[in-house]
C-alpha cells in the first residue's frame, strides 16, 4: 500500500500536467525539459526503487502538513517549469494559474490537514 501523500503528489502532478496541456495544446512537456544534472540524479534514484519514507505514515498532524507543503511546492515547481517552456505570450496566464493552484492547495492543506490525509 502506498503512502497517502504519494497519491496526493501524483494527483498534484497530474493537475500540473493538465494545466500545462490546457495552456497550450501545441506544447507538451517531456523529459527533454529536465536539466541533464537533474535527469542523472532522477535516474539514479529510480534505479534504487521507491524510498522507504514513502511507505511510512506521518505520525503527527504537523508532520503530515509539512509533507503536504513539500509536495504542493514540488507540484508548483513542475507547473512553473512547464510554463517556462511556453511561448512568451502564454507564460503569464500559465504562471498566474500555477500560483493560484498553489495558494488554493496550501489553504486547503492548512484548513483541514486531517481530512487531506484521506
Amino acid at each position: 500500500m502506498r503512502h497517502p501523500a504519494y497519491s496526493l503528489l501524483r494527483a498534484a502532478l497530474a493537475a500540473g500536467v493538465l494545466l500545462a496541456a490546457t495552456a497550450s495544446a501545441q506544447d507538451q512537456t517531456s523529459d527533454r525539459d529536465v536539466p541533464p544534472a537533474a535527469a542523472r540524479k532522477q535516474a539514479a534514484e529510480i534505479a534504487h526503487g521507491d524510498p522507504a519514507r514513502w511507505y511510512r505514515e506521518d505520525r503527527t498532524t504537523a508532520a503530515h502538513l509539512r509533507t503536504l507543503q513539500k509536495e504542493i511546492g514540488a507540484a508548483q515547481a513542475e507547473q512553473l517549469a512547464a510554463c517556462r517552456s511556453l511561448p512568451a505570450g502564454e507564460r503569464g496566464p500559465c504562471v498566474k494559474d500555477a500560483r493560484a493552484t498553489y495558494r488554493q492547495d496550501m489553504a486547503a492543506a492548512r484548513g483541514n490537514p486531517v481530512a487531506a490525509r484521506d
